[in-house]
């Protein structure tokens, strides 16, 4: 690499650095480029859409947390919940059959 090509991308590495960007490489799928590339995109821009956007992949990406209480919690929130119900089976014999 020459160094005329050394020094323009030290220049642009020193540019990104003063907007708050740095380069990174990741691994994925090539189907998953385009997504990832619109996303990091994204995410430069100082919005209150990328706010959100960087909250929703980051409470994505901890999983376990937002799914403490699981199905008792569930349950709970049901609507069934003080509903007077009747759940006693009536023990009747049932009918005859011919096996």
């Amino acid at each position: 690499m020459g160094s005329s090509q050394r020094r323009a991308i030290q220049n642009y590495r020193s540019r990104l650095s003063e907007k708050g960007l740095v380069r990174f490489e990741v691994l994925g799928r090539d189907s998953d480029r385009d997504l990832i590339r619109s996303l990091a995109k994204r995410l430069t821009e100082d919005t209150p859409e990328a706010s959100r956007l960087r909250t929703a992949v980051s409470k994505s990406m901890a999983g376990d947390e937002s799914r403490k209480g699981g199905i008792l919690a569930a349950l709970r929130r049901s609507p069934l919940v003080g509903a007077d119900l009747d759940l006693m089976r009536s023990h009747e014999a049932g009918r005859d059959t011919d096996i």
